[in-house]
């Protein structure tokens, strides 16, 4: 039988205004308490606590205990077993929630049995938050009238397994990436349809960190209805279907079907197998290079039971320590993950310290702000020498600049990003100055401005979340040698953004950053290209693959020179014109480069416009395009490769040569082949580091993203 489903939005009301007694009886489906008398109980140091049973079920009772005095907010560790104790007199099986006088804080405890021993299980609550993720975890506990006996009992054995489900729920440490890191070897084994070594490591990532992202939607209750064992029940379904066809039945078509299309394009069979599936896309949900290069994988069932197992014993996406956000993600997690089951130590992969990425990006962050913004030239000339004063200055003018202009143009690059630390840091330095703003523009009755914020709160749901989604595609850039950190980074950044949605209608679809975050070399070299020398170098191999994709449509304004979009096979005299002039313009690196910068751009705003997608289906879409950019970059690898060859010489050359050379003919050696791309292990670049626009003849425009600054952060 499935278990009954909690009414989140009842629910999170009467949690988040401390009605506890409410959530039990009307929310959980428990019972009214056998005695309402308040019970004095003492702890350690003599104080008196007092406690009132405020539900129960088949003998299991909840107890609110309230503080004596209003110094005193949460006993300590010590204290709260020396009044569980009081407690178990009282009932033997039960569930404590220390509340202050104020009624802000709360702890839950509750006490695991294992042989003889007790391991006291802990859950914080603080006044503000939004408590989605500690209702997905009491959501466990609920009961339906159905389940209910002629006493309104169900049996005690299901109540304690009810309540080890939802609060024996360990917190992150490192016995979770121990375990974690057994998980990922032992799914890496039991993948099936990949020769290749290297990539059947890199695909278990892959897949491992698509299952992580959807079992946090899972557990926010953002799936068919709010379901928070979606997954697993899907499993069970399968398995009854037939053997290991969970992997190929029904995630392919979660992942390709539902996530990654509109729910007017799937099928009415994919509708009844999945449910309600939000659309979201945003390049987790496309097929992998590795899929399309192998067709028959296959993963037996008992590798998602046991992975699913793991997840449901931690709370390895929250936050729940005191002075937390619940609704965030635990910053450590992640990294921890890539630092234990992914660090090789010769590739100089470390974890870095939240409260260190956080300083040294508003370090970074803010100082190129104020440099802006004294840079620029207002109606009356303003100097502000720290981030609060320009805060406590901000008039129209000021948010006109920053909210459109400044913001908006940052681009931030960590050149050995990891398993991204330092961007989500990024990211949460950007939405504090976001919120600064959106906050007095309510105050500014300037027109532009609260036009500008109706219509964007018009146009999506969660005003916060298409902050994140912004900044993510605009302003976070990435490389690392390791590609499976590259995967994670990615993930942490979508985690993040899913983590400000409270309500399933506020996810929209996740930004398109495959492009933004890329495994390379960033020490190989840097490379200054000369146009002329590019374009001498030969015709590229292939004669050029400048194909023409359908991507524009409903009469859009142009958007790609060397795409043009019809809705039918047939080409128009647009297209064979277009298709002549990029045949013309094959070898040519500013074709190339323009090619390659307006492809990026429409890439990245394909996640913006979900509703506008003409006649292709939004993987189709997205697939032909992401194919053309990578295309794009092979074409130009022979080239760049031989130029930076050349360049390699040269330096050799000079190096040896040190009489006659003046310093003066160094420094200009240096600047002509010094240009900010990082390359791969195969010596080839993988993402640009400076504005196309000043430099075009950088070798890091050919790449797919070229941020104007570069956020040089060591590790």
């Amino acid at each position: 039988m499935a278990k009954p489903k909690l009414d989140t939005d009842r629910a999170r009301k009467a949690l988040q205004e401390f009605r506890f007694s409410d959530l039990f009886i009307e929310e959980l489906g428990w019972n009214n308490p056998t005695n309402k008398k308040s019970i004095p109980l003492k702890d350690g140091d003599g104080q008196v606590w007092n406690a009132k049973e405020i539900s129960q079920l088949s003998g299991f009772r909840v107890f609110e205990v309230t503080s004596p005095d209003a110094a005193i907010a949460l006993p300590d560790a010590k204290s709260q077993e020396v009044l569980w104790k009081g407690l178990t007199a009282q009932a033997v099986e039960n569930v404590a929630i220390f509340v202050d006088q104020k009624r802000s804080q709360s702890l839950w405890l509750w006490m695991k049995r294992e042989d003889k021993k007790f391991f006291p299980r802990r859950h914080h609550y603080l006044k503000g938050q939004p408590g989605d993720l500690f209702l997905s975890k009491l959501a466990s506990m609920a009961v339906d009238i159905s389940e209910l006996d002629a006493e309104g009992n169900i049996p005690i054995t299901e109540v304690a397994d009810r309540l080890r489900e939802a609060l024996d729920v360990e917190r992150v440490t490192k016995r979770f990436y121990k375990e974690f890191q057994q998980q990922h070897l032992d799914f890496l084994a039991l993948i099936d349809g990949i020769g290749d070594e290297r990539q059947r490591r890199c695909y278990a990532s892959v897949l491992l960190n698509r299952l992580m992202f959807i079992y946090f939607l899972q557990r926010k209750s953002f799936l068919d209805g709010g379901n928070v064992r979606y997954l697993q029940e899907k499993l069970e379904q399968s398995r009854k279907q037939g053997r290991d066809k969970y992997f190929s039945g029904f995630l392919h078509t979660l992942f390709f079907e539902g996530f990654a299309k509109p729910e007017k394009e799937r099928s009415a069979a994919t509708r009844k197998l999945l449910g309600q599936i939000r659309y979201l896309n945003g390049g987790l949900f496309l097929p992998h290079k590795i899929e399309m290069e192998n067709k028959n994988i296959r993963v037996p069932d008992k590798a998602f039971a046991n992975l699913f197992a793991l997840f449901e014993r931690y709370s390895w996406n929250l936050d729940d320590t005191p002075g937390g956000l619940d609704d965030e993600i635990n910053p450590d997690v992640l990294g921890y993950i890539f630092e234990k089951y992914i660090n090789q130590k010769e590739f100089g992969a470390y974890y870095t310290r939240p409260e260190i990425t956080s300083y040294l990006c508003e370090q970074t962050i803010y100082k190129l702000v104020l440099d802006k913004i004294n840079a620029a030239t207002p109606p009356r000339p303003r100097k502000f020498d720290s981030i609060p004063d320009l805060l406590l200055a901000l008039d129209a003018n000021l948010c006109h600049q920053l909210l459109h202009d400044i913001l908006p143009s940052l681009s931030l690059l960590d050149p050995a990003c990891g398993s991204g630390a330092f961007l989500v840091a990024a990211m949460k330095t950007l939405i504090n100055l976001y919120s600064a703003i959106l906050g007095k523009i309510e105050f500014l009755h300037d027109r532009a401005l609260t036009d500008w914020l109706a219509q964007t709160r018009a146009a999506h749901p969660s005003l916060h979340y298409f902050i994140k989604k912004r900044i993510i595609t605009n302003n976070l850039f990435g490389v690392d040698i390791m590609e499976e950190g590259t995967e994670i980074a990615r993930l942490r950044l979508f985690l993040a953004l899913v983590a400000s949605a409270h309500s399933v209608e506020q996810l929209e679809p996740l930004p398109n950053i495959d492009f933004n975050i890329l495994a390379g070399n960033s020490l190989i070299g840097l490379l200054k290209v000369d146009p002329q020398r590019f374009d001498a170098i030969g015709e590229k191999r292939n004669g050029g693959r400048q194909g023409l994709i359908n991507l524009k449509h409903k009469g859009a304004t142009t958007e790609l020179p060397s795409f043009e979009v019809e809705t039918t096979v047939v080409p128009s005299q647009r297209e064979k014109d277009v298709a002549f002039v990029a045949q013309r313009n094959a070898g040519k690196f500013a074709a190339i480069l323009a090619d390659k910068n307006k492809s990026i751009e429409l890439y990245r705003k394909h996640a913006f416009k979900s509703e506008e997608i003409g006649p292709l289906d939004q993987d189709v879409t997205l697939i032909q395009l992401r194919s053309h950019i990578d295309n794009v970059r092979k074409d130009s690898y022979a080239k760049l490769n031989q130029l930076l060859l050349d360049e390699s010489k040269r330096s050799a050359s000079s190096s040896s040569k040190p009489l006659g050379t003046t310093r003066k003919t160094r420094k200009a050696n240096q600047s002509s082949t010094r240009s900010p791309w990082p390359t791969s292990r195969r010596s080839r670049p993988s993402i640009g580091a400076t504005n196309s626009t000043r430099s075009s003849t950088n070798a890091a425009a050919l790449m797919p993203s070229s941020p104007t600054h570069r956020g040089r952060y060591s590790k």
